[in-house]
């Protein structure tokens, strides 16, 4: 005689979601094995309603979907639901469909994290132009997977989700200079670390987002965001380098809004943190910043702030120690450099500094590291009569930079 099958779709789902024995979504739920087992069989009893939301909660569908009659139990996951439907629907994001027709393998999470991680990587190197719309290809493929997967599987794939809407808001806010289309791309960031309940990304997309009122002089919207940043990372466990990164953050929103006085102090406070360390281990994801980004932070607020010895030493001490492969940095710190120089009057060397960072920019193009040389030739332009300022011209304005800055 067959053995009865049992309940196969209780089974699916949680195979789908990520847990390959019945232990393992016992451990998750805080049930015994022997519950999943009669969850499991023929004649499935109803849960009770903490267990039912559990189950709802990791597995990503309703009850009646994972083989439950819905005439004796109760739907504690639908209202949840809804409003994560609702606000996919405003931001942009697929809806999560309460009954999931195709569900992918627990196996997606990978496969799709590791184009993520590509992605990443590819950033330091490939041209912005060249790599956003993949970016963006790769984000709108993870909104059609959350809709087929669920449980941790699904939070997985969120997680990576998060990060390429991340990356993609970078390159449009740092790289394209394209403030609104940046505001809405980290918005779905956002929401999709929200799908992950990853409050470190969550962080780190919050203090992104404090960077475009700062970059307009708001300071109040931009101390706002920060404010939220932080709280987002003291609900998880972020690292020294975590917390020093929201002090640069916050610092450079100071600068921007004309409190170098502020930023500095905040610098100070980095270093401290970075100098005490900590047991937490920084995400993969937090690639973009060090101790040397930290001391490029503090090279342009000493700038900002009118200590141009304190500034280039600073400047000097990063651009020595800045790894080959980080161009795009160098040419922001040789900017920088450049403005140091014309703030004190050098104005063979602060010529020297730009043409520096123009080589650099036909190289690896970088919005913020143009808009540092733009800076610096605009102070120069009492000066623009002087026989190096004239040549700095011919290289700023010439076929080749022209074009590359008009194509980005």
């Amino acid at each position: 005689m067959p053995r009865p099958a049992g309940n196969t779709r209780l089974k699916a789902a949680r195979l789908a979601a990520g847990f390959g024995s019945q232990q393992a979504l016992a451990d998750a739920l805080g049930v015994g094995v022997r519950q999943v087992r009669r969850w499991e069989s023929e004649n499935p009893p109803s849960p009770q309603p903490d267990q039912a939301q559990a189950l709802t909660r990791e597995l990503g569908q309703d009850l009646d979907s994972l083989g439950f009659s819905s005439s004796n139990t109760a739907q504690p996951g639908r209202g949840r639901r809804s409003v994560l439907a609702a606000t996919a629907a405003v931001v942009g994001l697929a809806a999560v469909p309460t009954t999931a027709i195709t569900m992918q393998p627990a196996t997606v999470a990978t496969d799709f994290l590791a184009v993520t991680r590509s992605h990443r990587r590819l950033y330091w190197s490939v041209a912005p132009a060249t790599l956003h719309p993949a970016a963006q290809a790769h984000g709108s493929l993870g909104c059609a997977l959350l809709t087929e997967t669920a449980g941790q599987t699904r939070r997985a794939v969120a997680a990576a989700l998060a990060e390429s809407y991340l990356l993609a808001g970078r390159i449009e806010f740092f790289d394209m200079r394209d403030a609104d289309r940046a505001r809405n791309t980290l918005l779905l960031a956002l929401q999709a670390a929200g799908e992950a309940d990853d409050p470190l990304l969550g962080a780190a997309v919050l203090a992104h987002t404090a960077f475009i009122p700062a970059w307009d002089g708001e300071r109040d919207k931009a101390a706002e965001r920060m404010v939220a940043a932080r709280t987002y990372a003291r609900r998880g466990a972020p690292s020294a380098e975590l917390l020093a990164w929201l002090d640069a953050v916050e610092a450079e929103c100071e600068t921007r809004c004309g409190n170098a006085r502020t930023a500095l102090h905040l610098i100070g406070h980095a270093e401290d943190t970075f100098a005490a360390g900590s047991e937490q281990q920084s995400p993969d994801w937090l690639d973009w910043f060090s101790p040397v980004r930290l001391a490029a932070f503090k090279g342009n607020t000493q700038l900002k702030a009118g200590h141009l010895p304190q500034a280039r030493e600073t400047l000097l001490g990063v651009l020595d120690s800045l790894d080959p492969s980080e161009e795009k940095q160098a040419t922001v710190v040789l900017g920088d450099l450049a403005a140091v120089e014309a703030a004190a009057g050098h104005l063979d060397e602060a010529c020297r500094y730009a043409l520096r960072a123009l080589d650099q920019l036909e190289r690896t193009w970088y919005a913020m590291g143009m808009d540092r040389v733009r800076e610096v030739r605009r102070t120069l332009a009492p000066h623009q009569h002087e026989q190096c300022v004239r040549e700095l011209d011919d290289r700023l304005y010439g076929w080749s930079t022209t074009v590359s800055a008009l194509s980005r």
